[in-house]
C-alpha cells in the first residue's frame, strides 16, 4: 500500500456528503480522545462542537470496535461521577523505523504511543541491504516475541534524510551512493503487507512532539534537529506543515554572517551546525568523539571544547529563531534529535543569552520533549494516525516530489 501521510484530519466538512460527514465526525472525536484523554463525553462535545447525543452514538461505535475503552470515573465534581474515556492502547500497534547516516532505530508503539520494544544499531553508514536485513530481523523479532499483535498493526513508518546518499559528508564511503538508486518503498512494501508511510526524519520527529509530546500545549511551532545533519519541521495549527514542495523547514539552507566587519563571510546553517560537525571540531583538538553518548564521557578539557563549540553554534541558532519568528511567527521554536539532553540544555542556555530577554515578539525556545527517537516515534504515528484518526476515511493522499536537482542541505 502506498501511502504517505502529509497531512492531519481537517475540520472543514467542504464538500462531504452524508457518509463521509459521519466518518468525519468519527475521526474527530478519535483524534480529541487521543489528544486529551483522559476525557469524558460531556467535555468531548464541549471541545468538538457536537451534540451529546451524536457523541453518544460516536462512542459506543468508538467502545463496541475496542478502538477506545472507560478508564475510569472523576470523582469530586457535583452529580454523577463522569466517566473518562482514553484510547486503548491494544487498538493498533505501528512500527517506527528512523535510519540517518549514523544509525538505525527501529520501535514498535501502541496505540497510545508506549514503546512496546526497541532495537537500535549505533553505526554509521548503513548500506541499504544491511539496513532492510536489520528491519526485517527487528520486524521478525516483534512478532515471534509477540510484542506486537500483527492482525492489528496499523503499518510500518520510515522517518529518513532525503537525499540520503547525496550530500557529501566526512568519512562517507562511495558506496553510500548506493542508496541514490534504492527504492527503499518498494523495499518495505516487499517485506510486509501493512500500509507503508515514509516521511522526513525532522518532519517525523516535528509530529512525534505533536502527538506524544509538547503539542498538547502548542498547536504551531518550529521543530529543529541536531543529527548528522541540521533539520527542521514545522506544524502549523495542530498539523504537519510540508509545504508545496515538501521543502517546508528547510533550516539547512540559512544563510548566516560569520565574523565582523569587512571580514564577514556568509555561509549556510547546513555547513556548519550538526553532529558531525562538532565531532570535526573535537577531533581537531585531539578528542575522538564517534557516537552522541560519547559527548558524556569526555574529561574536563573536553567538556570545555563542546561548551566552546556550543558558544559559537549559539549565536547562528539565535538569529535563525529570530528569522523562525518573522517569517512563520509559531508558539514555540522546540530544540531536540540525537544531541543529548544535558547538552541541549547547555546549548539552549547560550542562545538565550544571545536573545533580547524584552522582545516579546519571539516565540519561546525549548527543548523537545521526546529525545533522540523523536523521528521513529513520528515514523509510527503515521500510520496510527491513518489507522485511529482516519479510519474508514478518505485520506488525502499527497505523493512527495523531492526535487533531485537540489544538494539539501537540511536531513
Amino acid at each position: 500500500m502506498n501511502q504517505t501521510l502529509g497531512a492531519r484530519l481537517s475540520p472543514d466538512l467542504t464538500g462531504a456528503n452524508v457518509e463521509d460527514a459521519g466518518e468525519h465526525n468519527r475521526a474527530v472525536v478519535l483524534r480529541c480522545i487521543h489528544r486529551q484523554a483522559p476525557i469524558s463525553r460531556a467535555e468531548i462535545a464541549r471541545r468538538t462542537g457536537f451534540t451529546k447525543p451524536a457523541i453518544a452514538r460516536i462512542v459506543d461505535r468508538l467502545l463496541d470496535e475496542g478502538l477506545i475503552m472507560e478508564a475510569r470515573r472523576r470523582h469530586g465534581l457535583r452529580g454523577q461521577p463522569a466517566i473518562e474515556l482514553e484510547i486503548n492502547p491494544d487498538a493498533y500497534f505501528a512500527i517506527g523505523i528512523n535510519i540517518d547516516r549514523d544509525h538505525l532505530t527501529i520501535l514498535a508503539v501502541d496505540a497510545v504511543g508506549n514503546v512496546r520494544a526497541r532495537v537500535h544499531h549505533e553505526k554509521r553508514f548503513i548500506l541499504p541491504a544491511e539496513f532492510m536485513q536489520l528491519t526485517s530481523d527487528a520486524i521478525s523479532h516483534f512478532q515471534r516475541s509477540r510484542l506486537i499483535d500483527d492482525a492489528r498493526l496499523a503499518g510500518i513508518g520510515l522517518a529518513m534524510p532525503d537525499w540520503l546518499g547525496e550530500i557529501s559528508l566526512l568519512g562517507k564511503p562511495d558506496a553510500y551512493q548506493e542508496w541514490t538508486e534504492f527504492d527503499v518503498r518498494a523495499a518495505l512494501e516487499n517485506l510486509t503487507q501493512h500500509p507503508v508511510f515514509i516521511e522526513n526524519e525532522a518532519n517525523a520527529a516535528a509530529l512525534a512532539e505533536l502527538d506524544y509530546g509538547l503539542g498538547a500545549e502548542s498547536s504551531s511551532f518550529f521543530y529543529i534537529a541536531v543529527n548528522a545533519c541540521p533539520g527542521g519541521g514545522l506544524v502549523l495549527d495542530g498539523n504537519g506543515h510540508r509545504g508545496a514542495m515538501g521543502l517546508s523547514g528547510e533550516i539547512g539552507w540559512l544563510p548566516i554572517a560569520d565574523g565582523d566587519g569587512g571580514a564577514q563571510k556568509v555561509q549556510l546553517l547546513g555547513e556548519i551546525f550538526s553532529l558531525f560537525f562538532l565531532y570535526d571540531f573535537l577531533a581537531k583538538h585531539g578528542v575522538e568523539v564517534h557516537f552522541p553518548q560519547d559527548l558524556l564521557t569526555l574529561d574536563a578539557r573536553g567538556k570545555r571544547l563542546v561548551s566552546q563549540w556550543l558558544k559559537e553554534m549559539s549565536a547562528h541558532l539565535a538569529v535563525a529563531v529570530k528569522h523562525i519568528a518573522m517569517i512563520v511567527d509559531p508558539d514555540a521554536v522546540l530544540v531536540g534529535g540525537r544531541l543529548p539532553i544535558r547538552i541541549v540544555d547547555e546549548l539552549l542556555r547560550y542562545v538565550h543569552e544571545h536573545l533580547d530577554a524584552e522582545d516579546t515578539n519571539l516565540p519561546s525556545l525549548h527543548r523537545a520533549s521526546i529525545g533522540e527517537d523523536a523521528s521513529a516515534m513520528g515514523a509510527a504515528a503515521m500510520p496510527m494516525a491513518a489507522a485511529l484518526m482516519l479510519a474508514s476515511a478518505d485520506v488525502a493522499q499527497r505523493t512527495r516530489s523531492p526535487l533531485k536537482n537540489m544538494d539539501r542541505l537540511n536531513s
